[in-house]
């Protein structure tokens, strides 16, 4: 966790940044993930320097070269371009170092083949004044590097700080929910994760954390090791700003080298990416229609459309291997859309897929940056069926106000789908999450024999291929109505003669008082 007085420096930081200058605060992220790396590159130097030191060999690998660099007026040694060498420079000559001979090594580091370094290497100096770096220098150089948790905590911080800060929000997805899809996919140590619309990687650093938490084994068996941190996350996305910030995020969350890559997941061809993975976990943008041109081929044989959110959804189908399983928000509009292709994907998964799950959401888990309906869809892809009745779950309250502000209703041990206390019924209507997770457990079994008035129901294959495949709650949940005792229509008319009576009766009274 962190402690109040990093969070307050965070604060500081960030007001510094926008009062000099930098408002947007993709940006601020943007520089602060440079300057980790910068730290991270100066770690992995000293780690060899002490093993050479150790074994009386000359180093293996050196990340700053000997020598000078090749600045035209004013070359520098190597060795003041390592972080445990500027920090402790005049602010004024930190700057100069920095914007002119460490950014320019950065651009063109060729020895790190880490996912890291390839997306430095368009990297811009934009911090704008050599006091607002001394304090940046200063802040992440008190943060305990060693400490995985300490670390990431930080970074998520500053990640929610985006949120806050408004026109860029929409690349967060609420970490409750993140958690929500991560246990109901539940990942194993031997599966292969795909986020095609990654951002700031938030999915496949849940994904991660989870297998910490319930396979501690997979660190320590040396093949699962090399899996975690080599090929089990891929994420795509075609805003390389976005691929910095992702790929630095698993990083301080303890993956050494994830395959976080430019990729235009709708209009690029899969060639290579078919059936590859096991799990995929997304909320991908859904920004109205693309241009066929603009299109996938392979994804338009699956449902010809320029629907991006229907194209997502074909594009998740075509990554998973056959008993491969994915956990994904969709509009509402995927659920009931009346248009041929919205048809023919809901028959999809249905009849040719297993769909497990529809569970709704409540229209304000997006805000204050969307009020759009969602759901989350939850499927495996055995492209020979397998539906025998499809699990609804009504999410009404997920532990936070559901307007603008969201703020939490609920103390921090009772939040998200797992609680580290127990809730009660009163803290249950607050926050639907963790008994959305018990019942899921639950669907093969006693979920079955729940009503259609209740939060959570089945509905079978036969049902919902009768209602065209719509997978919207509503067309399934049935309404309880109330009783309401009526009374004989005759007796109700004699109710009102005799009130009307004893209101005359009144007024005559009244008149003869006034006079």
């Amino acid at each position: 966790m962190l402690t109040g007085d990093i969070r307050s420096q965070i604060n500081s930081i960030w007001d510094a940044f926008w009062s000099g200058g930098i408002s947007n605060p993709l940006e601020v992220m943007e520089q602060i993930t440079y300057l980790l790396f910068l730290r991270r590159l100066d770690d992995l130097h000293t780690l060899e320097e002490n093993k050479s030191a150790r074994l009386k060999r000359p180093m293996e690998r050196r990340i700053f070269p000997e020598g000078n660099d090749d600045h035209p007026r004013k070359p520098r040694p190597y060795e003041d371009l390592r972080w445990s060498r500027f920090k402790h420079f005049a602010p004024k000559e930190m700057f100069s170092v920095v914007g002119e001979h460490v950014f320019p090594f950065l651009r063109n580091l060729g020895g790190d083949d880490s996912t890291y370094a390839h997306h430095m290497k368009d990297a811009r100096f934009t911090i704008p004044t050599p006091a607002l770096l001394a304090k940046v220098v200063d802040l992440l150089d008190k943060v305990p590097m060693e400490e995985r948790d300490t670390k990431g905590d930080l970074y998520e911080y500053m990640l929610g700080k985006i949120a806050t800060a408004g026109q860029n929000g929409q690349f967060r997805t609420p970490r409750h929910i993140i958690r929500l899809m991560v246990e109901l996919t539940a990942p194993q140590p031997s599966d292969v994760i795909c986020d095609p619309a990654c951002g700031t990687a938030g999915f496949l650093v849940a994904a991660g954390e989870y297998l910490r938490e319930r396979h501690p084994a997979i660190l320590h068996d040396v093949k699962q090791k090399e899996h975690f941190h080599h090929r089990m996350f891929h994420g795509f996305d075609f805003d390389n700003t976005m691929l910095r910030i992702g790929s630095m995020n698993m990083l301080l969350h303890g993956v050494e080298n994830p395959d976080i890559r430019y990729r235009d997941s709708l209009a690029q061809d899969h060639a290579g990416e078919e059936e590859k993975y096991t799990l995929v976990l997304a909320n991908p943008p859904f920004a109205g229609s693309l241009d066929y041109e603009n299109t996938a081929k392979d994804l338009l044989q699956i449902v010809k459309t320029k629907k991006t959110e229907l194209l997502f959804l074909a594009l998740f189908l075509r990554l998973l291997k056959p008993g491969g399983r994915a956990a994904v928000i969709v509009p509402d509009g995927v659920l009931f859309g009346s248009s041929k292709a919205h048809k023919e994907l809901r028959r999809i998964l249905v009849e040719e897929q297993k769909l497990d799950a529809v569970i709704s959401l409540p229209g304000g888990v997006f805000k204050p940056y969307a009020g759009v309906s969602t759901g989350i869809l939850v499927f495996t892809k055995t492209n020979s069926g397998g539906t025998d009745h499809v699990w609804f779950y009504d999410v009404t309250a997920d532990g936070w106000s559901l307007d603008d502000k969201r703020t939490p209703l609920l103390p921090e041990e009772k939040l998200g789908p797992v609680p580290t206390a127990t809730l009660s019924q009163e803290d249950h209507d607050r926050n639907n999450l963790p008994d959305l997770l018990a019942r899921w457990s639950q669907r093969d079994n006693e979920e079955k024999k729940r009503p259609r008035t209740a939060q959570s129901f089945c509905v079978s294959k036969a049902d919902i291929a009768a209602q065209g495949y719509d997978l919207s709650l509503n067309r399934y949940k049935e309404v309880v109505h109330e009783e309401v005792e009526c009374r004989n229509p005759k007796v109700i008319l004699a109710g009102l003669a005799k009130l009307e009576e004893e209101i005359q009766k009144g007024m005559k009274e009244l008149e003869g008082l006034l006079g």
